[in-house]
């Protein structure tokens, strides 16, 4: 019986992953290396992987910023009510329990040009919904939790016994955090960075809401490869959907790695 689970386990890896993966660098790679090149030098597909590469950059950065303080925060702050603690932690969960496509229609429905707030942004000169803020908006909300979802577990393990320490010894609020904290958390922080990266670059839904999809303005990778599906042009939607597809493992292939060296040391 154990040998069967076993068995089956290696069967459904393959189907749902190996094989996927296989078949879309075969697409790929139908018309040889040059059509691969083909592929991913049209301008279209140029302007989404770069479009992509902002849009990762710019999550990245805020997703670390804010999920490490919020993470400190639900943890540390003695001054919130664990009432307020509770709900913020429920709230934290909310993008797993909703569909990206939802979070997408209700940023359309906040900021959308229709909307109020919406007009006086865009009475401003600041446009929200189908241009790079919104695409940032909505990644944001599909990726947020995973930055806190790494670094809260590290804060409640280690304790504030050493940051308490600190404090007594006169060292402010910042050092503390640098010399005392940081060095604590920084691997789970390196774990949240790979995750938001790699789920940034295969979101979807929620972009594809907000953004419109308009060739060469708010193109991402993803909805060049929808695009591409959608004119039955295979072998450049695998060409894009490989190179995602090539981050997108050898950063989970980079976290492994990390935390095998975390072992090690």
């Amino acid at each position: 019986m154990r040998r069967l689970w076993i068995g089956l386990t290696y069967a459904v890896f393959l189907l749902l992953i190996v094989i996927p993966l296989f078949k879309i660098a075969s697409g790929a790679l139908q018309d040889g290396v040059g059509g691969l090149v083909e592929a991913l030098t049209r301008p279209e597909a140029i302007h989404a992987l770069m479009m992509t590469g902002i849009i990762v950059v710019i999550v990245t950065v805020i997703n670390t910023v804010f999920g490490v303080m919020l993470s400190i925060y639900l943890v540390r702050a003695p001054w919130l009510h664990p009432r307020i603690k509770g709900l913020l932690n429920s709230i934290v969960d909310l993008p797993y329990a909703v569909s990206p496509v939802i979070g997408g229609l209700m940023i359309v429905l906040l900021v959308g040009p229709d909307t109020v707030i919406g007009a006086m942004l865009e009475g401003a000169g600041v446009k929200i919904v189908y241009a790079l803020p919104g695409m940032v908006i909505a990644t944001l909300f599909v990726t947020f939790p995973l930055m806190v979802r790494e670094v809260m577990p590290v804060l409640q393990e280690i304790g504030s016994q050493q940051e308490e320490a600190a404090t007594m010894l006169g060292s402010y609020s910042w050092y503390t955090f640098w010399k005392v904290t940081w060095p604590s958390i920084r691997w789970g922080v390196i774990y949240g960075v790979v995750l938001t990266v790699a789920r940034t670059l295969g979101e979807f839904g929620a972009v594809l809401v907000v953004s419109g999809n308009i060739m060469n303005l708010t193109q991402t990778a993803t909805t060049l490869v929808y695009q591409d599906v959608e004119n039955f042009n295979v072998l450049a939607a695998s060409g894009v959907a490989l190179v995602l597809a090539a981050f997108s493992v050898g950063l989970l292939l980079l976290m492994e790695w990390a935390k095998k060296r975390r072992e090690v040391h």
